[in-house]
């Protein structure tokens, strides 16, 4: 992702505890059982402070020994019943928050991907799809980790925190003030180091990603890895990889272990400062014993509660880093969703005067003044040689990218005025190389038409001439394709693919190079399904081979960007321009 400003902590957080808000029913409850559980934890050094202080202060006083065991054993007995309490909410306070935290993070993963698979295709061009997936499972990480753990962590140690100062305070005020004269230095040092932290964890979650991206890449072409015996290269490139990351991750550990030996020793230091002056005070008559030893119990928890901060805070900082690129992606804007959601389209296309350049490489033309028309129903072919313009075409035609100057018109009416969604859904692609989804040869043929019937699975499967295939397997229509359709050959996926269109019913139609990379009977076989699929549709055509552009209705010939060449197969033959060339040298 590219580089983003950095937001302000508070704000980040401000953002993730909008997810736990929408979860209120659950949270609040959860949270107000921590606030109680976490007031009962400051019983235990307030009984402990009875149990030290009266009974020492009674023996002072000569008082009846059996008296001291009643009053120490009622005490304990109550001190337990207050653990139990606090152990029972607990109990329901823990199940709260994981709940309440992992609905809020379920809300967000599904709010992420919607908006991710709405993004326009120019963001997916710029993106490595492993670094995408894998930083984004890495923020989700840090911010699972926060929700479940640090935030209530972070509740129950300020409750801790603020019980326990009032109850120094009540003890000695003067003792208290010197204890928290250590306050203003450690916040210092938190904005100081807290900074450095949260720049560090951003990075050594970039350098994980990466790691993970050539994971991702490697094992999508392992078949070129090991055809290439380039296994030591891409060990040596995950090496360095992890490398990178390990050396961001010890650069952020020299910070954060800095910064928590400071917080140890102003902490433990300030105490031990404190102890030595209430025990001077002890011994001068300026505080009582049991005051005194109320302010030690307490200042135990409260220096407990500190030192736990810095821990805290550097994962909060983690989180707000983590959610720096989160909120980035999530404010990408979308494609338009604008436009005639109703359009029933009649299959005619028209380029007038189109010129386009990607925007990664805004100085090389791809197309240049592109002006031409296919009727409904037309069959038009689109050859040229490689990088010419053709599979551009087929991008703006289905919205990918929009146009610098130029339209492009459906049935006369702009596409800009039409929703991208209604134009889709009436628009079929065969490429030349198929993706299939990880699932079924069912689900992959029923991804043309979501929630379709068996029956008209088959019946597409059977235009598409795979029916014969897909029965012959042992699991039939159940069989799993594999990562990326790998089970399968080459033919066999095209004619999924066709049936998947077939599937979809669509007005018009595209295929790109779809035989291209076809044995001779698989090209007969996908052929007869192509030609059943293009009957009565708008149908554009990408193709080298002669067979596939002879009958086309129209020859539109493709050199740079521009359309050289138009006219039928036998018309373009008789020229002796660049479709005759083509034929001659590459169609046969």
């Amino acid at each position: 992702m590219s580089p983003l400003k950095t937001k302000p902590s508070l704000s980040a957080l401000r953002w993730v505890f909008g997810y736990l808000l929408a979860e209120k029913a659950v949270f609040f409850p959860s949270l107000a059982a921590l606030f109680f559980t976490a007031i009962l934890s400051l019983g235990f050094p307030y009984f402990l402070k009875e149990l030290v202080g009266n009974p020492s202060d009674s023996l002072h006083q000569h008082v009846d020994p059996q008296i001291i065991l009643q009053r120490s054993n009622l005490l304990v007995m109550q001190l337990s019943g207050v653990l139990a309490l606090q152990a029972f909410v607990a109990f329901f306070r823990v199940q709260g928050f994981i709940r309440s935290g992992e609905s809020a993070l379920n809300r967000l993963r599904r709010e992420l991907f919607a908006h991710m698979v709405r993004l326009p295709m120019s963001f997916f061009h710029e993106q490595r799809a492993g670094a995408l997936s894998n930083r984004v499972a890495a923020d989700l990480g840090v911010m699972r980790d926060t929700l479940l753990n640090t935030v209530p962590q972070a509740v129950r140690q300020s409750v801790v925190l603020v019980g326990g100062l009032i109850f120094i305070f009540v003890s000695s005020w003067k003792l208290s003030f010197i204890m928290l004269g250590s306050v203003p230095v450690v916040v210092v040092a938190i904005a100081f180091f807290g900074r450095k932290v949260r720049g560090y964890a951003k990075a050594a979650q970039d350098s994980l990603a990466e790691a993970g991206t050539v994971i991702e890449e490697t094992v999508q072409g392992i078949a070129d890895v090991k055809s290439y015996t380039n296994e030591p290269f891409e060990s040596a490139r995950y090496a360095r990889s992890l490398e990178e990351f390990l050396g961001v991750t010890k650069r952020g550990a020299k910070t954060r272990a800095a910064f928590l030996s400071f917080i140890i020793f102003a902490l433990f230091g300030t105490i031990s400062f404190v102890v030595w002056y209430g025990a001077k005070m002890l011994a001068t008559g300026q505080i009582d014993w049991t005051n005194f030893a109320s302010f030690i119990l307490f200042s135990i928890f409260v220096g407990a509660s500190l030192g736990s901060f810095p821990e805290i805070i550097s994962q909060l900082q983690q989180t707000a880093g983590a959610t720096d690129r989160l909120r980035e992606l999530l404010d990408t804007p979308p494609e338009r969703t604008d436009g005639d959601a109703t359009a029933i389209l009649g299959g005619s296309i028209t380029f007038d005067h189109v010129s386009f350049q990607y925007p990664s490489r805004p100085d090389a033309r791809v197309l240049e003044d592109l002006d031409f028309r296919v009727e409904p129903g037309q069959r038009v072919a689109l050859v040229g040689p490689s990088g010419a313009g053709k599979s551009t075409v087929f991008s703006l035609i289905l919205g990918f990218n929009e146009l610098p100057d130029g339209q492009v018109l459906f049935d006369g009416r702009p596409a800009a005025t039409l929703s991208l969604e209604a134009i889709r859904s009436q628009i079929a692609i065969v490429p030349q190389e198929v993706l299939l989804f990880g699932g079924s040869i069912r689900e992959n043929i029923g991804y043309g038409k979501p929630g379709a019937s068996l029956e008209e699975i088959e019946t597409a499967a059977r235009l598409a001439n795979a029916h014969e295939f897909i029965t012959a397997l042992p699991e039939g229509f159940d069989t799993l394709v594999g990562p990326r359709g790998t089970k399968l050959s080459g033919g066999q996926r095209q004619r999924i693919a066709i049936g998947r269109a077939i599937l979809a019913d669509p007005r018009i139609l595209l295929l790109d190079e779809a035989t291209s990379a076809l044995d001779a009977e698989s090209e007969r076989l996908v052929n007869e399904a192509l030609e059943r699929l293009m009957c009565g549709r708008t149908s554009l055509v990408i193709a080298h081979r002669l067979s596939t552009v002879r009958h086309a209705d129209r020859i539109l010939v493709f050199n740079r960007g521009q359309i050289v060449e138009s006219g039928t197969h036998d018309e373009l033959i008789e020229r002796a321009g660049t479709y005759r060339f083509l034929v001659e040298t590459q169609l046969v």
